[in-house]
């Protein structure tokens, strides 16, 4: 109940904040990029749920007969735009999913939602990762991000960046996943919760 009410509390303090910055990026990519603003993906939450996250759109729309499924490799590069890696890489992109938040479907923190498909392909990971409410930030992001963005980014193919994300990715951020979610367990989940949030706002602003 403390970790919901300290999410509830910060989302509801920093909206004037986000909202301008959420504004200033809406506008920007309706000039740059054109619409939809916005994307839904559907994820995978807390007890393994479905609900779709909303992100800010950074890839160019493929037709119906394109492939869009899986993760961001190599092999999408050339549906990101400049200013859209820049999103990408501060993930700015990720802003919007304050609403999921508010909805209850994640928190400030915890581990990153994962798509549905690899829940159903690693269903023993996630069946424990699952058991926390999946986070806009977390251990996972913290020490993964770039390292998971080094490793994709050479992938040529989509079999190619699956296969890397599969055994490079996903072992790694479970291992971080349920070390953070033994540390929640114990007293003091606000105060740890407020330093990874911490350090993942001056990883953006770095």
């Amino acid at each position: 109940m403390s970790k919901r009410l300290f999410d509830l509390a910060l989302v509801l303090i920093t909206a004037p904040l986000t909202l301008a910055i959420g504004a200033v990026i809406c506008v920007l990519l309706l000039v740059r990029e054109g619409r939809p603003i916005f994307y839904r993906a559907h994820r995978s939450g807390q007890g393994g749920r479905v609900f779709k996250a909303l992100k800010f759109r950074t890839m160019r729309e493929l037709s119906d007969d394109e492939d869009n499924s899986g993760v961001s490799g190599g092999d999408k590069t050339f549906r990101i735009s400049r200013f859209s890696g820049f999103l990408r890489r501060t993930r700015l992109d990720e802003l919007p999913q304050l609403v999921n938040v508010l909805k209850g479907d994640m928190s400030l923190v915890g581990p990153r939602p994962p798509d549905p498909a690899y829940v159903d392909r690693f269903p023993d990971i996630y069946a424990t990762v699952l058991r926390s409410r999946p986070g806009l930030t977390g251990l996972a992001t913290l020490h993964m991000h770039r390292f998971e963005d080094r490793v994709l980014r050479g992938c040529t193919t989509a079999a190619e960046t699956d296969a890397v994300y599969c055994r490079r990715c996903i072992p790694r951020k479970a291992r971080l996943d349920l070390m953070y979610r033994e540390r929640i367990q114990r007293p003091g989940v606000v105060c740890y919760d407020s330093l990874i949030i911490a350090r993942s706002v001056r990883s953006v602003l770095k």
